[in-house]
């Protein structure tokens, strides 16, 4: 059993010396939950192949179901993805920040665990100010799973957080109360033409994805 530390920030206007701090965990390797626009998320380097296994096995999370990244910018996503198709562009101008994750054709050579070997990458790129400022404070690419045992109701508050991962996570933001509601939006952009995988919080209009 680990020490799980609790954070408290201003949800709209986060310490950047308490960000600083959690992304350092989250690069060596810890885990750490935080608040998005819905629920609370269980963050990784996702590119840190036993960070990530973590969270499967914290969640309990069967293996092989992917998990989506959050990103701070494009220049991220084209570290992970091929050459971005228009539409994807276009899309993320639109969208992004928001609740829209994009299946893109990940870069050959991406780790497998982050695509479990179908090719692809979901990532999307957050509006709540403490999820975006912890990815752009890490510098890498973050998991983000509700920070809930698999099969167990997302979390809205810290306090559920602690009650399911105390002792098993480094670290919890507390941010408040999130809004809870739908989980994003989830677009293949890898199919012609795109379709929607997960119907979410992003209701898109007939024609956007064409």
């Amino acid at each position: 059993m680990i020490r799980t530390r609790l954070l408290r920030v201003d949800p709209r206007d986060p310490d950047p010396a308490g960000l600083k701090d959690a992304a350092g965990i989250l690069v060596r390797g810890g885990l750490v939950a935080f608040p998005t626009e819905t629920f609370y998320g269980l963050g990784a380097n996702a590119l840190d192949r036993k960070a990530f296994g973590r969270v499967y096995a914290v969640k309990g999370r069967p293996e092989g179901k992917p998990l989506l990244v959050l990103v701070d910018s494009v220049r991220m996503v084209e570290t992970l993805v091929e050459d971005l198709s228009p539409t994807a562009l276009a899309l993320m101008t639109r969208y992004w920040p928001g609740p829209l994750t994009l299946v893109l054709k990940a870069i050959r050579g991406l780790p497998a665990h982050l695509t479990t070997e179908t090719g692809t990458i979901g990532v999307r790129l957050p509006a709540h100010p403490v999820a975006f400022g912890l990815v752009r404070a890490a510098g890498v690419p973050v998991t983000a799973p509700s920070a809930n045992p698999s099969g167990a109701q997302p979390p809205t508050t810290a306090t559920q957080v602690l009650q399911a991962f105390d002792g098993k996570i480094d670290l919890v933001i507390d941010g408040g109360a999130t809004k809870g509601g739908l989980p994003s939006t989830i677009l293949d952009v890898t199919a012609s033409p795109p379709r929607i995988l997960r119907k979410g919080a992003l209701d898109l209009p007939e024609g956007a994805y064409a």
